[in-house]
């Protein structure tokens, strides 16, 4: 790629990103159904053919923002793993928990999981990515081995994460990363030996 072709596809992304923003900012404040496209050019200071340039409605705009956030949220987990390394759970430390620093990060984003009229499939995309992180990245050994359904295993433990981390975006952030990842190290210790994170 040459440096013109750079240039072009940084704006294009800056683009992107403030139409996401402003649409953002807007769901918040008056709810996904109600926003227009209007609405996002005039938050955002563009016109609307700058808009149709990059998507053709608010629903390919809402897609690409919830994929993309999504996505990153997936990619975000393995970073402070070690893939096919055993990690006991009695040495687990704050950046083993990257996804929750990821979700602080973005916070301007997953705060639009506590509204009612938001982004389509947000809701119920949201567990269940994790829970296709616990399924595609991740081994667990039980305490004391003890054998259970790890299919079960897994939807326990990712929806029971899922919950704590709905709870703490309800509660504003007001604990601190740090806390709150304490909070869920003690609570992986009860019932989690060991985590082995595979994907290359």
């Amino acid at each position: 790629m040459n440096h013109e072709q750079n240039v072009t596809t940084g704006r294009k992304n800056r683009t992107k990103e403030h139409l996401k923003s402003a649409f953002i900012k807007l769901v918040k404040e008056k709810g996904y159904h109600a926003v227009t496209v209007k609405d996002i050019v005039d938050t955002a200071a563009y016109n609307r053919s700058t808009f149709y340039v990059h998507y053709q409605d608010k629903i390919e705009l809402a897609e690409d923002l919830r994929c993309s956030m999504l996505q990153g949220l997936e990619e975000s987990v393995g970073k402070p793993y070690t893939p096919g390394h055993k990690v006991y759970t009695a040495n687990l430390h704050a950046p083993s928990f990257n996804i929750v620093s990821y979700i602080y990060e973005h916070r301007d984003f997953f705060e639009l999981i506590k509204y009612e009229d938001t982004l389509p499939g947000l809701h119920t995309e949201f567990p269940q990515t994790i829970l296709k992180i616990y399924k595609e990245q991740f081994i667990f050994e039980t305490i004391n081995d003890m054998p259970v359904n790890m299919d079960y295993f897994k939807r326990y433990t990712a929806y029971g994460f899922h919950g704590l981390l709905i709870h703490w975006i309800r509660q504003g952030f007001r604990e601190s990363q740090e806390d709150f990842i304490k909070e869920v190290i003690e609570l992986t210790r009860t019932h989690i030996y060991s985590v082995q994170y595979v994907k290359e």
